[in-house]
């Protein structure tokens, strides 16, 4: 799997050896994350719009009402800039100086296009369900052609990309190593709690696997 090229946007200009242009790496990050957030500008003014996502192949997806004003800007065609972020641990160093977070970041920049295709827009949000929760789409009513139509599905290529890792344990002054402190790294992970029930659930159906085995790592 051929690397993503660097470009004067993702050329990492401050620590650039946490720099990551391996396509797989990035790959592995959108996928296991959650949440991406939207960057854009209209007349000047910038915008940052919290929102899921779901990855194709070489495509990311982003999905909301008709109505939505940020997907009504991005179809379009200005400039986007989409980032998803996971926090691995606290890093906590000698000094308050040298505190840091352990994460894995992307960063993609593009233009989205509308998807209209009926096929490919049930492909997205079916990509949208499993990357949520694996198993989901099977279950659950498909959406009606009215519900299809009220929803606006966008595709940004992952053409310009690149991440950003810290990993590993503090680095302090070497002076502060003789400091009678603690220092480490507290990893954080994500993870899920006991399904709960509707209340309006019939008794007799039971949590499916999917929710009880979640996880937002990928294997």
């Amino acid at each position: 799997m051929p690397s993503f090229p660097t470009t004067e946007r993702t050329t990492l200009k401050r620590l650039p050896k946490r720099g990551v242009y391996d396509r797989e790496i990035v790959y592995g990050i959108l996928d296991e994350g959650f949440v991406c957030h939207v960057g854009f500008a209209v007349d000047g003014q910038p915008f940052v719009i919290p929102t899921g996502y779901a990855r194709i192949e070489d495509q990311l997806y982003i999905h909301g009402s008709q109505v939505s004003r940020m997907l009504r800007t991005l179809a379009g065609g200005i400039d986007v800039c989409v980032t998803v972020t996971l926090v691995d641990g606290l890093v906590l160093a000698r000094s308050a100086f040298h505190h840091s977070i352990n994460y894995r970041s992307v960063v993609i920049f593009g233009n989205a296009t509308l998807v209209e295709d009926k096929a490919a827009k049930l492909a997205a949000l079916f990509a949208f369900s499993e990357h949520v929760i694996r198993g989901r789409w099977n279950d659950v009513r498909e959406p009606t052609e009215q519900e299809l139509k009220a929803t606006t599905v966008l595709s940004l290529p992952l053409a310009e990309a690149s991440a950003k890792v810290r990993s590993g344990p503090p680095v302090d002054d070497e002076e502060d190593y003789a400091l009678d402190v603690w220092a480490g790294v507290l990893p954080l992970k994500t993870f899920a709690g006991a399904p709960i029930n509707d209340p309006r659930l019939r008794e007799d159906i039971e949590p499916p696997p999917y929710t009880l085995n979640y996880s937002r790592e990928k294997n």
